[in-house]
């Protein structure tokens, strides 16, 4: 059957079950993973979030490298990037690996492959987890690293040592407010005792099933408890718990099986529908002599294929300069074509017209799409946390997909709003223009406060009306300076007057 559908098929449970006649009688439960025809692999994206000292990196190691922690932090010398993340064991930036399964239900890694190429090759299902900080100092990288990479699940690290601490229930917020399906993973349990892990666990699922995130709790203890576990964190209305350890290897096993089984979030139609317009969000810019502009990124819709005419912006003029995308890269293969959903590095070459540096934050987009710039936008907001009230004239870190900067609120429907409150506000950027989606999910910060939105509508950014405000700006400035001179020399006359009189 499963060689009709073009598909694959493992075996994940098998049972004996005997009849009241004494007759004995398999019972199996098998995984079909259908085989794409243009042999595309499925594919997961997990954002790893948790406090320091959780030990994200050295997990994400030891699935994606298949070798224990020696519990010195080896393990995640394979994550970590820049000389003061090895000295000090906190990762400050974003860091993606990958762990692939093939049509045997194995497991793909860098434990016995030998590159990034030859996992491809070999897998059929592709996950890639997105490393994140967890230090609060660096909260602005590892929000960016939610909105930018649109992860489909988060995975929670927690120490078992010290519990729900840190900025754990910071990230579990940002988490809840996009949405996104969560599992929770309690490390180090090597290093405690049963009845501490209880109690912390206990204290883990009391959060778990407090209003704020309203969802049951599941143990994962064993195998039968994995294949359930997968089969209902699609629905949201559950929460996986695992208890691992990366020095003993403790429930690694379940937890392979668990992603192995784990299925990729149903999307909408439209935005899947490979016939609409292609948009690409610009994640991180690189430059080669040879190759030219290298943009990063996600695919937000259609599909690119190279040789396409597409728009490159906004920048500071709030225009789009037309660019011709020459080759493509997924996971540092080349390929032909990218849809909706998948990451890839596009080059650009040397566009003649290019007078600016290209940014993180800009997009590519289809001509048709007749793409418009933005300063100022109109967003309903939900604040989870403000120390007082929220009114004109607040600032704050806004992000938008892609987009993180500092924007401050213009106008509001509401004198002011406190903690739990809605409310229509207008913001503008301080910086520069950018393009936003009206639909788009925001999220908003500034020290402890906090909150939540979509964008409504937007401004459409128009440069002879900033022109004319700055030159009237300048103006009022110039009129101002010319004022306080001539108070200055007024005054300075009066004294050499006043020094004159005494003189005399």
């Amino acid at each position: 059957m499963s060689e009709r559908l073009g598909a694959s098929l493992s075996i994940l449970r098998e049972r004996t079950i005997t009849d009241p006649s004494g007759i004995s009688k398999k019972s199996l439960e098998i995984l079909i993973r259908k085989v794409s025809e243009d042999s595309e692999f499925t594919r997961i994206r997990i954002a790893v979030l948790g406090n320091i000292e959780s030990g994200k990196s050295s997990l994400i190691s030891v699935l994606t490298h298949d070798e224990l922690d020696n519990g010195q932090g080896k393990a995640r010398l394979n994550l970590l990037r820049h000389i003061h993340e090895i000295q000090t064991g906190h990762t400050s930036s974003i860091c993606n690996e990958i762990m692939g399964f093939n049509n045997s239900a194995q497991v793909e890694n860098f434990g016995n492959c030998r590159s990034v190429e030859e996992i491809l090759e070999k897998s059929s299902k592709l996950i890639t987890f997105i490393d994140l900080a967890g230090h609060s100092k660096y909260m602005k990288t590892t929000v960016k690293g939610l909105t930018t990479y649109s992860p489909d699940f988060i995975m929670l690290v927690i120490n078992a040592n010290n519990g729900i601490a840190g900025t754990t229930k910071e990230h579990l917020g940002f988490s809840m407010a996009l949405g996104l399906k969560i599992f929770i993973i309690v490390n180090k349990i090597d290093q405690v005792s049963e009845s501490w892990l209880e109690q912390k666990v206990t204290e883990i699922e009391e959060l778990i099933k407090s209003p704020c995130c309203d969802k049951s709790p599941m143990r994962v203890r064993t195998e039968e408890d994995a294949i359930h576990a997968a089969q209902y964190l699609s629905d949201g209305q559950v929460c996986p718990i695992f208890m691992t350890s990366c020095v003993e290897g403790t429930n690694m096993d379940i937890l392979t099986k668990f992603l192995n089984i784990l299925r990729p979030i149903l999307v909408n139609e439209k935005e899947t529908d490979l016939n609409q317009l292609p948009e690409f969000q610009v994640d991180d810019v690189f430059y080669k002599k040879k190759p030219g502009h290298i943009l990063s990124g996600l695919v937000q819709s259609g599909s690119i294929k190279e040789h396409d005419k597409m728009l490159l912006g906004p920048f500071k003029s709030g225009k789009f300069i037309p660019i011709e995308i020459q080759t493509i890269q997924r996971y540092r293969v080349p390929c032909n074509v990218v849809r909706y959903g998948q990451s890839a590095a596009v080059s650009i070459g040397h566009p003649e017209n290019m007078k600016e540096k290209l940014r993180k934050g800009m997009v590519i987009v289809h001509p048709k799409l007749n793409p418009v710039a933005c300063i100022e936008f109109e967003a309903e907001i939900f604040v989870l946390f403000h120390a007082s009230q929220l009114s004109v004239g607040f600032q704050a870190t806004v992000h938008i997909g892609n987009v993180c900067q500092a924007a401050v609120i213009v106008r509001m429907d509401k004198n002011e709003i406190k903690t739990n409150q809605k409310a229509k506000v207008v913001w503008k950027f301080m910086s520069r223009v950018e393009y936003v989606r009206p639909g788009s999910t925001m999220l908003f910060r500034e020290g402890t406060s906090k909150g939540m939105g979509e964008v409504i509508r937007i401004s459409a950014f128009n440069p002879n009306e900033v022109l004319s405000k700055k030159l009237k700006t300048d103006f009022d400035s110039l009129t101002s300076i010319k004022k306080k001179k001539k108070r200055l020399k007024a005054k300075l006359n009066r004294v050499f007057h006043d020094t004159s009189n005494i003189e005399c």
